[in-house]
């Protein structure tokens, strides 16, 4: 009964100090008094009782006084260049000593200037958005502090109730019961939503504007902690103009609470805000920044290998993965193989457009063009658009920069490519406005441009050490994300004779036998019921020739007669010392022409031990991994060249094969590489299975070793006389003079058990 104490001393007090004739004024406000002060005293008295209910059954905090954050899984190249992230959040842990100050201001002065004063509950913030509530009608406003922000997103819903407003208030008092400022603030800038799947200030900044919080200018801090009370409606890409106007005001804060001062705030003002998305009108491509490291297949290919080992948890732990992707090898690697698969798609012309929508009504024009371009995929460089006027001088078309619609005039080459597609002899398919096209940004503008069907596969190692230094598993890995370096099984072709020819000099053979390039007969019994008369590619018979000239101008009866010799049995077991296995490298001729089945990868290891000296090094993605706190719990351990435990040829076979396949590259199928290079280190084979449908190059310059290969995944040709020298050696060309510029030439050893005799290497003891 305390609470209704004052009531009744109220009363007294106006008793005493009235007359009868002022007792009507008096006792009204008395009455009036004493009642409002004893239905203050009970509302207090029911809070502090619903709160102590509320306070008793309130979660453990062990989550917070433990703080683990779901992570996700981290690919970097050696570089440390974040190439692939996987997990349902973007979160990147940092603790509060290592984040800069501006930050943290940014943050306070957005959210909670009071943050550190405060005991966790603002009742006058509270009470300001109570009043905004009840004048507008809407529960809009909460008036949240920072804590009770924690307490909201890691123990109750989002609804907007004050049942739980009541309960966020008594766990921010909970919270601050238990934990530190700092303890707190560092949870609260790991986990709070900031849009696009970012959890946190950390990812907030790579995703945005993909940057560390170090690298931010205080501008885009501000941006960044302006998101928290609506992330989707300041989302600085999706709504810059919105996204300004709150970065304004997080500005204008930290200047007026002193954390930035008059010429800071006026140049963070005007600065424009660019996201870490570029504009494609304004930068005339979205071909990624200079950063930008197309890993895309080797980010998959560590995925799959951590998730082997830790199945779900791969996704949470916070798992980093140090791949041996080297930044400038892959961009070559990435940029050479689309540039030449552009160019010979283009080279077998336009294959129309891929749709066509109806634009004749002005009105409804602009939003189906919109939703047509949104529903195409995306490729870099290779933009979707409408066709809005074509006629026989103007070829015009509209795509999406950003959100806005611009349109753009296509150049004369565009005429050229299109061809029969502007005719009426494709009715269904000729360009017309309303015609779904792709363009690409070039020199001069705009062209007509189509995303080739053609794929390709390409990796470059350490023929030394066996680490993967680049990896291209197809034209673009969002459209077709099979790795055809790993997953495609293709014939070799000629590329394949190499490991023939090592097998020949293992039986005796060496690079001055010589053998008869005539024409031969197989016996249907020795192929499966058939009768075989193989020919070379261009259809001549050269007669007795070396066994080097042949490896040089690729004979293939030449090749077939060494096979006939050595004995298919024995080939098949030879060729496993190089990693190919037996059953798809069968004991037949044919295998002798690359008839068998393998892969880039395995081509690029079994090429690297002609490269360095006779040792098997087993091509390897992953460095290192370490775990949330950047503790090593995996690390590679591949035995090196040198490593005698690996041999796999006696170093005199690895140093003929060698000249042989250097001569390859300096007189033979491959000699454009010689003159494009003009290395002596080099060594190489071309390749192209039955009816064109595989085209290879394996080589090595350098220390490093690369394959390439290119074909339909549906098996078809490439075209008449689209050899493996004239479609991936380019590849292989532009890809080493990029990443052996300034690299000095690798000098092999001669072994004493090899002679130099009238300009050919021999055995010594042959």
């Amino acid at each position: 009964m305390l609470f209704m104490l004052p009531a009744f001393l109220c009363i007294v007090i106006t008793r005493k100090r009235t007359s009868s004739r002022s007792f009507s004024w008096f006792k009204l406000f008395g009455w009036i008094f004493g009642l409002g002060a004893a239905g203050a005293a009970a509302a207090i008295s029911v809070f502090l009782i619903v709160f102590a209910v509320m306070y008793s059954k309130l979660p453990a905090i062990d989550s917070l006084t433990d703080y683990r954050p779901k992570v996700p899984l981290r690919v970097y190249s050696a570089e440390g260049t974040l190439i692939g992230e996987f997990g349902e959040e973007r979160r990147a842990f940092v603790h509060l000593n290592e984040i800069p100050g501006f930050v943290k201001y940014a943050i306070l002065a957005a959210e909670d200037n009071g943050f550190y004063e405060h005991s966790g509950i603002e009742f006058a913030g509270i009470a300001r958005a109570a009043i905004a509530n009840l004048i507008t009608g809407r529960r809009g406003q909460g008036g949240s502090t920072i804590t009770m922000q924690v307490a909201r997103n890691f123990f109750l819903s989002s609804e907007r109730t004050y049942t739980r407003k009541l309960y966020e208030i008594a766990m921010a008092y909970k919270i601050e019961r238990h934990l530190t400022k700092d303890e707190i603030l560092e949870v609260y800038l790991n986990q709070i939503y900031l849009g696009q799947r970012s959890y946190g200030f950390a990812a907030a900044a790579r995703t945005y504007f993909g940057k560390t919080l170090n690298e931010l200018s205080i501008g885009e801090a501000a941006t960044i902690a302006g998101l928290p009370v609506a992330p989707s409606t300041y989302n600085p890409i999706v709504n810059p103009q919105r996204a300004t106007m709150r970065k304004n005001y997080v500005l204008r804060r930290m200047h007026e609470l002193g954390y930035i001062d008059e010429q800071t705030y006026q140049t963070e003002l005007s600065a424009p805000l660019v996201t870490g998305r570029r504009s494609i009108a304004l930068t005339g491509s979205n071909a990624s920044p200079a950063k930008t490291v197309h890993a895309e297949y080797a980010a998959e290919m560590a995925r799959r290998l951590m998730y082997d080992i830790f199945k779900e948890e791969t996704y949470t732990r916070g798992l980093n993965v140090y791949t041996t992707i080297h930044d400038t090898d892959q961009r070559a690697a990435w940029e050479s193989v689309r540039s030449h698969l552009v160019a010979y798609d283009r080279k077998y012309r336009y294959r129309g457009p891929s749709g066509r929508i109806d634009i004749s009504d002005p009105q409804s024009a602009e939003e189906h063009i919109r939703l047509a371009i949104r529903k195409a995929p995306e490729s870099p460089n290779f933009e979707p658009a409408v066709v809005t006027e074509l006629t026989a001088k103007t070829f015009k078309a509209k795509m999406l920069d950003g959100k806005a619609l611009v349109e753009i005039e296509l150049d004369k080459e565009s005429r050229k490519f299109a061809g029969r597609y502007l005719t009426d002899k494709v009715k269904d398919k000729k360009l017309v406005p309303g015609s779904i096209i792709r363009v690409s940004r070039v020199k001069d503008g705009w062209t007509l441009a189509q995303i080739p069907e053609v794929q390709a596969g390409f990796i470059g190692v350490d023929f030394d050490t066996g680490a993967v230094r680049s990896l291209v598993g197809g034209f673009d890995f969002y459209l077709n994300m099979f790795n055809h370096v790993t997953q495609a099984l293709r014939q070799p072709g000629s590329s394949f004779k190499p490991f023939i020819y090592s097998a020949a000099l293992d039986k005796g053979f060496n690079p001055g036998t010589i053998i008869n390039d005539a024409p031969i007969f197989i016996d249907p019994r020795l192929t499966g019921g058939e009768l075989w008369e193989p020919r070379n590619d261009d259809n001549r018979f050269d007669g007795p020739m070396t066994l080097a000239t042949a490896l040089k101008k690729s004979k293939n009866l030449v090749s077939i007669r060494v096979m006939q010799a050595i004995g298919a049995r024995y080939a098949q077991e030879y060729v496993s010392k190089f990693g190919f296995p037996p059953e798809r490298t069968p004991a037949q001729l044919t295998t002798a022409l690359g008839a068998g089945s393998t892969t880039p990868w395995e081509m690029a290891g079994a090429f690297s031990v002609f490269a360095n000296g006779g040792y098997r090094v087993k091509p390897y993605l992953i460095e290192r991994v370490t775990d949330a706190d950047g503790k090593v719990i995996m690390r590679a351990h591949n035995p090196k060249a040198g490593n005698e435990s690996i041999r796999a040829i006696d170093e005199r076979n690895a140093f003929i094969m060698h000249t042989l396949l250097a001569g390859v590259t300096r007189e033979g199928t491959a000699r454009r590489a010689y003159r494009a290079l003009q290395r002596s280190d080099m060594g190489g084979k071309t390749g192209t299975s039955n009816n064109f449908c595989d085209a290879w190059f394996a080589g090595y310059a350098g220390k490093v070793a690369a394959v390439g290969w290119v074909g339909y995944d549906q098996m078809r040709t490439l075209g008449n006389n689209e050899y493996g020298g004239g479609l991936v050696l380019p590849i292989w060309i532009d890809y080493m003079k990029t990443i052996l510029k300034d690299e000095p030439i690798y000098r092999r050893r001669q072994p004493s058990s090899v002679v130099l005799i009238n300009g050919t290497y021999y055995y010594a003891d042959s």
